[in-house]
């Protein structure tokens, strides 16, 4: 029943819930920029902005700081780990547009793949994978993904693109759904 694209959708197809095609929360901690663009006088006003797919998530602006501490979590729902997050950094102006200070673009996949093995009975701080910055990665460093505390997490520092200079540390961590079909 409703099986074939071309026969009718029984009611129940029809309602089909957006839960039921989120295969688990991500949630990235924005920990801090390290040596952002000045982007007004002496100094900027940054804030970041995460985006996956339809999803946008910003952090608070942090005022006259080129090496700001959010400490800030966004969680995206992931329907589609193979889609790329793009983080971006902007200064705040408050009578003009908000200028761009770089962007990062990012794949989830090694992560998501690394939260199918079997990580029972592994020692608190067992690296899972490391990847390595190349040319197809916005990585300013070796990223690891490790098992800790029970839970599957990756650090990452990104150099952004398309700006003189910058950096912005991250973490993410899975959250589990009931009935989520990632593992």
């Amino acid at each position: 029943m409703g099986g074939d694209k071309d026969s009718p959708k029984t009611p129940g197809e029809q309602g089909k819930s957006l839960m039921e095609d989120i295969l688990g929360l991500l949630r990235i901690h924005i920990k801090r920029g390290v040596n952002l663009a000045v982007r007004d006088v002496n100094t900027s006003d940054p804030y970041v902005v995460v985006r996956m797919g339809k999803q946008k998530l910003k952090t608070r602006v942090i005022k006259k700081d080129v090496n700001p501490e959010w400490n800030e979590d966004l969680t995206l729902s992931v329907s589609n780990p193979v889609c790329p997050i793009v983080l971006t950094v902007y200064d705040h102006d408050t009578f003009s547009k908000d200028d761009k200070m770089g962007d990062a673009e990012f794949d989830i996949t090694p992560f998501i793949e690394a939260l199918k093995m079997n990580t029972e009975g592994l020692p608190n701080g067992t690296i899972i994978r490391r990847i390595h910055p190349s040319r197809k990665n916005c990585l300013a460093d070796d990223s690891c993904i490790v098992f800790n505390d029970g839970k599957v997490v990756q650090d990452i520092v990104l150099r952004l693109r398309n700006v003189e200079c910058g950096e912005v540390e991250i973490q993410m961590e899975w959250i589990d759904l009931p009935g989520s079909k990632i593992l």
